[in-house]
Order: C-alpha cells, then structure tokens, then sequence
C-alpha cells in the first residue's frame, strides 16, 4: 500500500510540474518572440524595408566568396603586385589567406607585398599552413604537402 501511494505522490507531483511549466511556456516572451501551442516565432529580417515572408534561407546573389577575396587582394596590389603560386600535395586543397577562402590548389593571385598567413586544408582533414613574406613584385612558389591532424584509426586495447 505503501509503494502504491508513493507512486500517486510521485505522479501528481509531476503533472504538477508540467502543467507549471506550459503555462510559463505559452505566457512567457524572450526578444521579440512569441511562443504559442509549443511554436516559437521569431521576427523576419527585413530586406531593404521589404517583410521577407519566405521561411527559406535567401541565397545572396553574385559572385562566391572566394571569387570576392580574391578580387579585393587583386585592388590592393597595386602597381608593385606580387605573384603567388600555391600548390599543394594531395591537389585541390582549399586555400586561406589571412582567414580568408580565396580557391582550390593549385592557384596563381596577384597580392600587395607583405606577409601573409598561408592555410590549405584538404578533403579528408588534411592541413598545412606557413607564412609567407613578399618583397614588391616578388615571385613566390609555395608547395604544401598536406598532413592529417587527426588519427584515421584508434585502437583500443
């Protein structure tokens, strides 16, 4: 008997508990959003004063990323550009630049002089990095063979 009204205490004290929690749930507004019946809405961005009303991500429009990085390297080079070839082992790395993607192996930019921070990374974890300086329309190859920061197997003993 005992266990039995144990577990009717133990039952109500959670549907309790619940019910506290709903209505703290439909009664309660954080920045902005409503939540209502267990949906949460949240405020759309606006567009150039237009209401978004699409739930889909909007796709900007133009040239990628990659493609904008290097074009604003390409600006401040100037008249004393520099080349750089990367290269890297195993080919079509990802290259970044200053934390910037600007492309896949092998690559040729054109940049101002300076240092620069060189990062490749490949398609299966592969990484390399090094820094690069350039004198004023200065030449430079680099080639990076990739390596694994992680191990590909564990084994347990």
């Amino acid at each position: 008997m005992f266990i039995f009204s144990l577990l009717i205490l133990v039952g109500c004290a959670a549907a309790g508990a619940q019910a506290v929690a709903e209505a703290a749930a439909t009664s309660s507004v954080s920045s902005g959003a409503s939540a209502q019946a267990g949906t949460v809405i949240l405020p759309q961005k606006t567009n150039l004063g237009a209401q978004n009303t699409s739930p889909h991500l909007v796709v900007p429009s133009g040239p990628p990323a990659e493609v904008i990085n290097r074009q604003a390297l390409e600006k401040r080079a100037g008249k004393n550009a520099c080349k750089l070839l990367l290269r890297s082992t195993p080919t079509g790395a990802q290259v970044w630049i200053d934390g910037a993607f600007v492309g896949d192996t092998p690559l040729l930019l054109l940049v101002p002089p300076g240092k620069y921070q060189i990062q490749m990374k490949g398609q299966r974890l592969e990484y390399a990095k090094q820094v690069v300086s350039l004198l004023p329309r200065e030449t430079q190859e680099v080639a990076l063979t990739l390596a694994v920061r992680y191990p590909l197997r564990v084994r347990v003993h």
